[in-house]
């Protein structure tokens, strides 16, 4: 968009309160100095959080709370933008919101070329309101990641960049089975911090299609020094894909998970013990909700 209509285009990322540890700082450095592109960041997280509390075993909910709070949140900013440039050679209603919505994303969500059912709501798809002030424009729709990636490489983006790990719009919201609270994030944010960490520090993060540490439901007595402690559980998944639509999980070998397994419990306060997800795609999904 920034190719096709310059300064007309205004990026906005919006923390929802459940990304990545300083993953709004990273995408606003890597896309306003790496990129060049205008960029404002909402923080929202206060309003997502309040939303979420309380769903505890509804993941579509989840999903659906998220999609229509992004939009609402749109909404708004485009007002606020299209008012601050009123009067100006820019002034003009704002009209189009522009997704990055992908081929797989389309096929879980709703039936597009035939029937299929609903494998669960991407915040993007499904997770919309019915009734929306903005029109969409999405130009990856019918793209699988492979595609994309290739289409970033010819518009001259950064490898780093193009070979970035896949993150969902609903973030960790889904990476945490159970209640989303600010204290179940902080774990969940922590010990994913550690796992891509180590990931890239071995070598194998262009290897891997995506990572991610997931917090569960539940909880196991543990050992924690001299003391008896009973906390909670972190599940471990990387898989290998080209189409996202299949995949299978990441042969680690026994010393990196140990290594991994080892820093999160004694670095995550709450965590005593550490899984391995080996289930491919079908029949698990990617992401855990």
């Amino acid at each position: 968009m920034k190719e096709a209509i310059g300064d007309r285009f205004h990026a906005v990322m919006v923390d929802n309160g459940v990304l990545r540890l300083n993953e709004a700082k990273v995408v606003k450095d890597t896309l306003t100095k790496g990129l060049g592109i205008n960029l404002t960041v909402i923080d929202a997280s206060e309003r997502f959080l309040g939303l979420l509390k309380g769903i505890k075993d509804d993941p579509e909910k989840k999903r659906k709370v998220i999609g229509n709070t992004f939009i609402e949140v749109f909404d708004e900013t485009a007002k606020k933008i299209a008012a601050a440039a009123e009067g100006s050679s820019r002034a003009g209603k704002i009209e189009w919101l522009l997704q990055g919505t992908l081929y797989p994303d389309v096929i879980e969500s709703i039936s597009f070329k035939g029937p299929a059912v609903t494998i669960k709501s991407h915040h993007n798809v499904g997770g919309l309101p019915e009734r929306m002030d903005l029109k969409l424009i999405e130009p990856l729709r019918e793209l699988f990641k492979d595609e994309v990636r290739d289409l970033g490489r010819n518009l001259g983006i950064p490898e780093e960049l193009v070979m970035r790990h896949p993150f969902p719009g609903p973030g960790l919201a889904i990476r945490i089975l159970g209640e989303v609270t600010p204290e179940q994030v902080r774990i969940a944010r922590e010990a994913d911090d550690i796992f891509i960490t180590e990931i890239r520090a071995a070598g194998l993060y262009n290897q891997i299609s995506q990572a991610f540490a997931a917090l569960l439901p539940v909880k196991a007595v543990g050992v924690m020094g001299d003391k008896r402690v009973h906390d909670q559980v972190i599940a471990l998944r990387a898989v290998e894909t080209t189409d996202f639509m299949t995949a299978d999980w990441f042969p680690f070998d026994g010393q990196f998970l140990k290594r991994v397994s080892r820093r999160i419990v004694n670095e995550v306060q709450g965590v005593c013990r550490v899984v391995y997800d080996i289930t491919s795609k079908p029949p698990g999904t990617i992401e855990m909700e």
